[in-house]
């Protein structure tokens, strides 16, 4: 599509958006009708590859342990993937964190109020940086996260591959001629929620409710007959598998033994039972006397985004000398504090450790 077609539709599209969203949007969310952009920046970053059911939970336990940017960036980045253990993609976490401290140093604990000045923050991309200066601050720019790539471009029919950077930089330009005019500062805020809820609730990825959009008769995709063949994108990431073998060892006093994960590679920072290769590298990092001890337990099949991890619990419940500098013998109210991968800490709550 040419930006003549965007600018074609832009005024009736966007008042569409912004008055369906004043009566059929989502307005119950804890970070909604709020221009606090500590609880909108938290809660975009959580909301990444992540179901808005989930993320309400652990929103409102990190504004009850951090009500501010200053407090989360004087916590301790432990306590940080302690309170978003189970949430998963941990990069989300530690980047979090350092844009606090970011935002403490360089702005005086003051979120800045555009977008450009946003994205030089740790861990707050394009889309990220235009929700906070759109919802916040009334900035006419552009998001385009999952939900609205997939209602614009069957808005706009827009046959490009977004796995080239080239077809996703043409969306964003048609994305920004869409938007309402710069000086209607309160529409921003409804438009930019409206293509979130229209995204979430209504243009599905799969059957999609066009006889329920407000924009249905100015969907080109609609009136191809094929809404759901848009986004396109061709690019996959391949799917793997892994198997991994995990010692669990517990001393006479119940506690387990967990070793900080190297900064790089699969649970990086997190707290985590020692973790091999293989049984025969688990067993040979055991003292040779403790060797027989060890026994298998049931393995079970942990599922990542694009990776399948088979991991093999061997445990062993007599004391054993330290097997890492980075690790030591955690009692359960020590452990459930710290963040831990999601099946570790499944696979120990479950025995009762």
């Amino acid at each position: 599509m040419s930006p003549e077609s965007s600018q074609g539709r832009a005024a009736g599209f966007a008042e569409r958006i912004v008055a369906w969203q004043r009566t059929h949007g989502r307005s119950e969310l804890p970070w909604q009708n709020t221009r606090d952009p500590y609880r909108v920046w938290l809660s975009e970053v959580m909301l990444q590859q992540t179901q808005v059911s989930t993320v309400l939970d652990y929103f409102a336990r990190f504004l009850a342990r951090f009500p501010s940017v200053a407090d989360l960036a004087a916590g301790t980045e432990d306590e940080v993937l302690g309170l978003w253990s189970g949430l998963g993609y941990y990069s989300r976490a530690r980047n979090m964190h350092r844009c606090a401290q970011d935002v403490v140093a360089r702005f005086g604990g003051e979120f800045p109020r555009t977008a450009a000045d946003l994205q030089t923050l740790p861990g707050i991309g394009r889309s990220t940086a235009a929700a906070i200066a759109a919802f916040c601050f009334g900035e006419r720019v552009a998001i385009l996260d999952g939900n609205v790539k997939r209602v614009l471009t069957r808005l706009l029919a827009f046959d490009g591959d977004l796995s080239s950077a080239a077809q996703e930089r043409l969306l964003w330009n048609e994305a920004t001629v869409l938007l309402p005019p710069a000086e209607d500062r309160l529409a921003i805020a409804g438009y930019t929620q409206g293509l979130m809820d229209l995204g979430a609730t209504v243009c599905l990825p799969r059957k999609p409710s066009c006889m329920i959009c407000p924009v249905s008769d100015l969907c080109a995709g609609r009136r191809q007959g094929a809404p759901e063949n848009y986004p396109v994108k061709t690019r996959k990431l391949r799917r793997t598998s892994q198997s991994l073998w995990m010692l669990l060892a517990r001393d006479p006093q119940g506690r387990v033994w967990l070793e900080k994960r190297p900064s790089r590679g699969i649970w990086a920072g997190l707290y985590c039972l020692p973790v091999f290769e293989s049984r025969e590298a688990l067993m040979q990092a055991l003292p040779a006397g403790d060797r027989a001890d060890a026994r298998d337990e049931a393995g079970f099949l942990h599922v990542l985004t694009h990776k399948d991890l088979h991991l093999h619990p061997v445990a062993i419940e007599r004391g054993i000398g330290p097997l890492a500098e980075a690790g030591g013998w955690f009692a359960v109210a020590d452990w459930t504090a710290l963040g831990l991968p999601a099946p570790v800490r499944k696979l120990l709550s479950n025995r009762g450790d």
